[in-house]
């Protein structure tokens, strides 16, 4: 069977944030899956790491598991937290930064 998700059990009850672990001074990603049209990828950043400003061709979703992430986008600044979503539409500038460490499920949806 070629499964278009990989790196995660199939038919399990899953906390994501268990999937990903803090690691000092870095980004850590695990890719969930991807394909040409969608990218779906599980990130984690330490205290003070970020994810520099760049555009991208699909809209992407930031859903914050843990923690407590700043996203700009385009001249806006929104502070999410965990339990909460934000949309980054495709075309526009944007960037994270970890204020405080968090964890991320990234969706990006290309057309």
């Amino acid at each position: 069977m070629n499964s278009l998700i990989k790196n995660i059990e199939f038919s399990k009850v899953i906390n994501l944030q268990n999937l990903i672990s803090y690691q000092e001074s870095q980004v850590i990603s695990r890719t969930i899956a991807q394909i040409p049209s969608a990218n779906i990828t599980l990130f984690s950043l330490d205290k003070g790491e970020g994810i520099s400003t760049h555009v991208t061709s699909g809209d992407a979703m930031v859903q914050i598991l843990d923690g407590t992430a700043e996203i700009t986008i385009g001249n806006d600044i929104f502070t999410v937290k965990a339990g909460e979503t934000i949309i980054m539409p495709s075309d526009i500038p944007h960037g994270l930064e970890a204020p405080e460490r968090f964890k991320m499920l990234l969706t990006v949806i290309k057309r």
